[in-house]
């Protein structure tokens, strides 16, 4: 009899806990680099560039911002994506306890990694997608290899394919920050309810102009505030796409077409194009992934016969 008492004591306990841990809010951060402020040239970018170190910095200052607000309102947990390159970029020395971060590259569902059991999701440093005027670093996913990427007939940018990524999982984004050109030609035109603040306003693809970081400290910690009250109140939704979804991929030269095309999938449309049909969204956002790598694969492979 004390045994079985002693089974249902702990049953009861477990049970308590995971009910607790459901009652607790978790909110989920990308962090990319690209629309950070100040950052305006190759070399803030890449982990052997001059100014490398000051655009972690610059991406650290922000990203702690937003997740002690988040705490301060209401978030028990944060869970950050470190979501630029090769995905380790945010100085981890001084994060609070309560910050979970993401790292390293490949992942699952690269820069919304670890959002599935998030109440919210905030995307901090986007940009806009490649061949935008006037916008620093325009690109979609990879600068590299990717011209225009379609989801289901509407050209994306990556904070289109990752809000549709995680409004699948049924987490909404609340709020944007990151290149002014994106928040006006992107984030607002799908969807008005999403918090924004602009961290930089572009005068070409290498430069911009950015307020001074105790102004973007002030503007981000009362977009929180308000995104949050939105979400609480039930403002904002999580973004949605029909399925199945067809996307259409235009690479930036035919090489990574010709090896797009060996998957069975892929319907090949022209020199440059190929598309093909997923039943989910994180399907057609893995098999996204797969054809990059091996897009960067034939790059290393065309490098090493020169």
């Amino acid at each position: 009899m004390a045994g079985s008492e002693d089974r249902r004591v702990r049953f009861k306990t477990l049970r308590t806990s995971s009910q607790s841990r459901r009652g607790m809010m978790k909110a989920f951060v990308s962090v990319d680099m690209e629309g950070m402020p100040y950052i305006v040239i190759p070399g803030q970018l890449g982990l052997k560039g001059s100014l490398y170190e000051e655009a972690r910095k610059i991406a650290t200052k922000i990203t702690l911002a937003v997740a002690d607000e988040l705490h301060k309102n209401g978030f028990d947990n944060v869970v950050v994506a470190d979501s630029h390159g090769p995905m380790v970029n945010v100085q981890i020395d001084e994060l609070p306890e309560y910050v979970e971060i993401v790292r390293g590259f490949p992942r699952p569902l690269s820069m919304v990694a670890g959002a599935e059991e998030c109440d919210v999701a905030v995307f901090l440093g986007y940009h806009a997608k490649f061949g935008t005027a006037k916008s620093t670093f325009d690109h979609t996913y990879s600068g590299a290899h990717i011209n225009r990427l379609e989801i289901n007939d509407v050209p994306v940018s990556e904070f289109l394919l990752n809000g549709y990524t995680l409004g699948e999982l049924n987490v909404p984004v609340i709020m944007v920050a990151g290149e002014a050109r994106l928040l006006e030609d992107d984030v607002k035109k799908h969807d008005t309810s999403i918090v924004t603040v602009a961290l930089k306003n572009s005068l070409g693809r290498v430069s911009a102009r950015s307020p001074s970081m105790l102004k973007l400290d002030k503007d981000l910690r009362k977009s929180v505030a308000e995104a949050v009250d939105a979400f609480k109140k039930r403002r904002i939704k999580p973004l949605q796409t029909r399925k199945p979804v067809k996307i259409r991929i235009t690479f930036m030269a035919t090489q990574y077409a010709d090896v797009a095309e060996l998957l069975p999938i892929m319907k090949r449309l022209d020199g440059l194009s190929v598309e093909y049909t997923a039943k989910t969204v994180k399907e057609a956002y893995t098999t996204l992934e797969l054809l990059l790598l091996a897009s960067a694969g034939m790059s290393a492979s065309l490098e090493s016969t020169r």
